[in-house]
């Protein structure tokens, strides 16, 4: 066996894993979610759901890729009992990989569109009408949407073919700080606006009854959904991080540290969006709309919108890649691992691949506009999302819950040896029994409850 590729630091490994983690479910989502069920009430359920469901799935997806040193296909052959299946789930998970990056790149796309059309004043000077004319415009612009996901999936892959050391851990690095440095300026400068003060009682002051008025139980789903679903769990796309990192710290410490970036970013990207929303009366929970159509209005009205669109986009971005970067370091390290492809041969033909699979998304919005899989108003993008976010997801961390805490699968010993191998916080014992019985039973809810909100609208 070829000896395992390892990141060179602790800050390499926290850094990459946050940047798989932060995505648009942090600083596109994360808001909008948190405007439509009433703020800061909101904000706390989202909180307690990120510890219950998000945190005991991240160290099993650490647990099992550093026990096995292989990606989550070999992995659970590697782990699992003789004469067990799991390992059936492997492909599944990669094409789960396969699936997300066939919209993702789209989108990252798109942000890199608006960043450019920021920078040269392109996009500068909409007023409400007119950006939502321009964003109907680029969707109804096949040649130019494709040209920047091909940008999006050229840059990805070539950091990728730089190695895991000098190319995916020090680009990750250098993008993760400047997020960070960008959300805090962006920050700041959004709770100076004139009126900003009533968008941070909205997000900072918890209000029973605005959640109450939005419906308390859709909110605690919904807080559920973003807690489980934003740190891009259930793909393999932690448990290859996990792989390459050594024994010396436990595994429960450096998720909490991970998950503390993740929603570091999550929270301060409301301190950007609320502000700004409530300084020039627009609504926070005006749907996935706001990023694309309404912010981009908002920018115009400011003193410097230009500059403060411009670093928005960038910092958008740069989320968006960091993501992009680590999934395709999963899809690469399948093929290296269970096929013995070189770094090389497996960046070039899954970049070229991932170019041709991104064609249906980018159609959609032209040449398949009747296509409306999920009922009216829907496109291939929403199918693509549903069917990784609603399906591949849930199940895949239930399988991993199970693989993690059942004598038929990896077993609770097996994982919590690993887990607490190393230096700092241990992961509880007395949570096994939340482990193994309620923990799945919570993730199978989340699956059933994805399913009868789709069928519902049908």
């Amino acid at each position: 066996m070829a000896e395992r590729e390892k990141l060179s630091s602790r800050i390499g490994f926290i850094l990459l894993s946050a940047g798989c983690a932060i995505g648009l479910g942090n600083v596109w989502r994360f808001p909008y979610i948190t405007g439509r069920y009433g703020g800061a009430a909101f904000v706390l359920i989202y909180l307690l759901f990120l510890v219950m469901v998000g945190l005991p799935v991240m160290i099993m997806e650490f647990a099992i890729g550093r026990a096995s040193r292989r990606n989550i296909s070999v992995a659970l052959r590697t782990l699992e009992p003789e004469g067990k299946k799991w390992h059936w789930y492997g492909p599944v998970a990669i094409a789960g990989n396969y699936l997300l990056m066939m919209y993702y790149t789209v989108v990252t796309g798109w942000l890199l569109y608006y960043f450019a059309s920021m920078l040269t004043g392109k996009a500068s000077s909409l007023d409400s009408q007119s950006s939502e004319a321009f964003f109907s415009s680029l969707l109804g612009s096949t040649g130019i949407q494709y040209l920047f996901t091909i940008i999006a999936i050229v840059i990805g892959f070539m950091i990728c073919l730089g190695g895991l050391q000098k190319g995916v851990e020090k680009a990750s690095k250098i993008m993760m700080a400047c997020l960070l440095a960008l959300i805090i300026i962006l920050a700041i400068n959004s709770m100076r606006l004139p009126g900003a003060k009533e968008g941070l009682s909205f997000y900072l002051i918890p209000d029973f009854n605005k959640m109450k008025e939005a419906g308390i139980s859709e909110a605690i789903f919904a807080a559920m959904s973003q807690a489980f679903f934003t740190l891009g769990l259930g793909i393999g796309s932690m448990e290859i991080f996990g792989s390459y990192i050594g024994k010396e710290q436990s595994l429960t410490g450096e998720s909490v540290r991970i998950i503390s970036l993740d929603t570091f970013v999550a929270l301060f990207s409301g301190l950007i969006i609320f502000p700004a929303c409530f300084s020039f009366s627009i609504n926070p929970g005006s749907g996935p709309s706001l990023l694309f159509i309404t912010l981009p209005s908002v920018f115009s009205s400011m003193d410097g919108g230009r500059i403060w669109g411009t670093l928005f986009f960038l910092f958008m971005a740069f989320a968006a890649m960091t993501t992009l970067i680590a999934v395709f370091e999963n899809i690469i390290s399948y093929w290296m691992d269970s096929h013995g492809w070189t770094r090389r041969k497996a960046v070039l033909i899954n970049m070229f691949l991932l170019m041709i699979l991104a064609l249906p998304c980018i159609l959609g919005y032209s040449t398949f506009t009747s296509f409306t899989p999920l009922g009216a108003g829907t496109s291939v993008l929403d199918l693509e999302d549903f069917l990784i976010s609603s399906t591949i997801t849930p199940l895949g961390s239930l399988l991993l819950v199970l693989f993690c805490s059942h004598a038929f699968g990896w077993g609770w010993k097996g994982f919590k040896t690993e887990a607490d191998e190393g230096k700092g916080l241990k992961f509880p014992s007395w949570l096994r029994i939340y482990v193994k019985w309620i923990l799945p039973l919570v993730i199978l809810v989340l699956f059933i409850k994805g399913y009868g909100d789709i069928f519902s609208k049908l």
